[in-house]
């Protein structure tokens, strides 16, 4: 009886270790599909002179950043500009934190860009304030005089 635990818990373990090592490889193939996108892409805005770098460079750095999504070794990283949005505004006062995520998170409009010098984001917000008590009228607003 003890034998026969011992071997299905061999079997199940041989199973989840075979179902990891599948899902890793097909992980692994999707990852590398998005670095040959990705690379694609880098590579046709380096040929357009849509970066703000040379072409000889553009390519070397696209072609680098492949090599190293293929190894694993590249994230997108998303989780550190998100940190950065919020570093930026975590100084203001709270009534102003607010506005600056949402500029941060691409709320309002956006205008410049990093090669002409800076990027501007503004936002308008529109707040109501309670109504004020109504002044009486004076003979100046042409109330008539007596």
């Amino acid at each position: 009886m003890n034998t026969c635990r011992i071997q299905l818990s061999r079997l199940a373990g041989a199973l989840l270790t075979l179902g990891i090592a599948l899902g890793s490889s097909s992980a692994l193939a999707a990852d590398k599909t998005g670095a040959l996108e990705r690379y694609q892409q880098e590579r046709a805005a380096c040929m357009s002179g849509q970066s703000n770098q040379d072409r000889a460079t553009c390519l070397t750095e696209a072609v680098n950043a492949y090599n190293e999504a293929k190894r694993g070794g590249l994230d997108d990283g998303l989780v550190q500009y998100r940190l950065n949005e919020q570093k930026r505004c975590e100084r203001l006062p709270d009534v102003d934190r607010r506005d600056c995520v949402a500029r941060m998170q691409g709320q309002g409009t956006t205008s410049g860009s990093v090669s002409a010098g800076g990027i501007y984001r503004e936002l308008v917000t529109r707040e109501i304030g309670a109504p004020t008590a109504a002044e009486p009228d004076s003979p100046a607003q042409g109330a008539p005089a007596k």
